[in-house]
């Protein structure tokens, strides 16, 4: 990637609950992805909890290894979470469930 501009995707994934927004970005030595949902966020843990907690926010994180990172937000659907906020967990999300459980939460939560 050297002297090219980062990386970055965008796509809609689609759920038993609904339809979500999937995004991976990418530059030299790091990367993040993420599901976005009406109702919040699954990721990676790239995201910070303190800050999303102060805000009311529902964020659950997953964490990649170097040797195996999280790239692409379709990792997210087996990956365990790991943390989350009091938010996420009011709609029913906790550590060990996959990104997939935990995105359905949130999308069925944001159509209500």
């Amino acid at each position: 990637m050297s002297g090219n501009l980062p990386l970055h995707s965008t796509r809609l994934l689609q759920f038993a609950n609904g339809t979500a927004i999937g995004t991976s970005n990418r530059w030299n030595g790091g990367q993040y992805c993420s599901i976005l949902t009406e109702a919040g966020i699954v990721g990676c843990g790239i995201y910070d909890l303190a800050t999303a907690t102060e805000f009311g926010q529902a964020i659950a994180i997953a964490k990649g290894t170097p040797d195996n990172p999280l790239v692409e937000p379709e990792d997210l659907y087996d990956a365990r979470i790991v943390a989350c906020t009091p938010r996420a967990e009011e709609l029913g999300i906790r550590p060990g469930m996959t990104g997939r459980e935990a995105t359905e939460r949130m999308l069925k939560a944001g159509a209500d």
